[in-house]
């Protein structure tokens, strides 16, 4: 399985959730989780380092499972057995043909410059997907080598470091702070004047790139804003969306209240929206549900039930211009859907059938320039 990410820090349920080494994605609460990955993985990288190199091996035990060699050339040796089953191999692509592993006893022969170790240190990991109670990269006691043999025995679903280094070390940390859910009162109003990132916290980006930005012009009340930067459809991995959009809150939110000072920097076509119970995002994008609210530089707006803007909830004339500050407001509450501009009501009472729940979103009618402040969700 690919570990796409060294600290998975983003929301959950976006594509590969928890895909990482590590889990941190609660920056509200500082929870964090040392998943089994950075284990397993510890078993080559605490025993190898750039330059060692694979031996030619057989690579194949005889009841399943796998082996690799390697050697830094001047004497040392790392061997790493895995013996898991099928269903606990799997990745997405491609499809891993039928195979078994059963509990064996494996015999390995150390030959050439090998033969004469005596003995190798061991780190064992035993994985049990049943009742979750795995035992992670354990130092066991040495294995004796007689003339260049010895023998173990190997389960199902365990990991084996067999080494002549003796550096393993399996580090503690702290225990982490409890999780904690999204804040469900949470405001932004961006104002930092040096801020030590580029992107506004728990801001999840899904098409476009959302910053800090100075608004030198501007008289004072919007001089710190979030901007959308990127102009310009970029060469992408999958297929972003047209649109830009940005993530944010609980996936488990049903009824919110979304607020936002918004500012269109396109003329004659340009749009902002923000949305709620946003359902999708990462390589899905382009297919996401919602309910978005959008006003455009033509002075129209539009209620969709997708990012795409192609299931028309409500439009009409709202007056909005590009160059100037309005504030939006999306209230939703079980099946209905409200949105204020600038303090009053524009449109109401509009049915939602679904998604049932979801984050709060903002983003653009295009790649362009756009701002937004005082974000705020209730």
């Amino acid at each position: 399985t690919i570990a796409w990410n060294l600290v998975a820090s983003y929301y959950e349920e976006l594509p590969f959730g928890r895909c990482g080494l590590m889990t941190a994605q609660e920056p509200w609460s500082g929870h964090y989780k040392v998943e089994s990955p950075i284990w397993i993985t510890a078993h080559t990288t605490q025993f190898t380092q750039p330059g060692w190199s694979y031996l030619q091996v057989d690579g194949h035990l005889e009841g399943g499972g796998s082996f690799v060699a390697l050697t830094d050339g001047l004497g040392n040796l790392t061997i790493i057995i895995e013996t898991m089953s099928h269903n606990h191999s799997k990745c997405i692509r491609p499809p891993l043909p039928n195979f078994s592993v059963v509990p064996q006893r494996a015999t390995f022969y150390l030959r050439g410059s090998f033969y004469m170790v005596e003995t190798l240190q061991v780190w064992h990991s035993r994985l049990d997907f049943e009742s979750g109670k795995s035992s992670l990269f354990q130092k066991l006691h040495p294995v004796t080598v007689w003339q260049g043999r010895f023998s173990l025995d190997l389960n199902v679903d365990e990991v084996y470091t067999l080494t002549t280094l003796k550096t393993g070390w399996k580090c503690a940390y702290p225990e982490p702070p409890p999780p904690q859910p999204f804040p469900s009162n949470y405001k932004d109003d961006f104002n930092i004047r040096n801020p030590p990132f580029s992107e506004a916290p728990n801001f999840a980006d899904q098409t476009g790139v959302f910053e800090y930005f100075v608004n030198a012009s501007d008289p004072g009340d919007h001089v710190f804003t979030l901007r959308q930067v990127v102009v310009q459809r970029p060469i992408t991995w999958v297929s972003d969306a047209d649109q830009t959009i940005s993530v944010i809150g609980n996936f488990k939110w049903v009824n919110m209240t979304v607020t936002c000072d918004i500012y269109i920097e396109k003329p004659g076509d340009g749009g902002v929206f923000i949305a709620g119970r946003v359902d999708n995002g990462g390589i899905y994008v382009r297919r996401t549900k919602g309910v978005f609210f959008w006003v455009f530089a033509d002075g129209t707006y539009r209620v969709t039930a997708d990012l795409a803007g192609q299931e028309i909830l409500m439009k009409g004339l709202a007056g909005v211009r590009d160059n100037a500050w309005h504030t939006l407001t999306l209230n939703i509450q079980g099946n209905s859907a409200s949105g204020l501009l600038n303090g009053y009501p524009l449109w109401e009472n509009v049915t939602i059938s679904k998604p049932g729940h979801g984050w709060a979103a903002l983003g653009t009618r295009s790649f362009e320039f756009a701002q937004f402040d005082n974000f705020h969700i209730e």
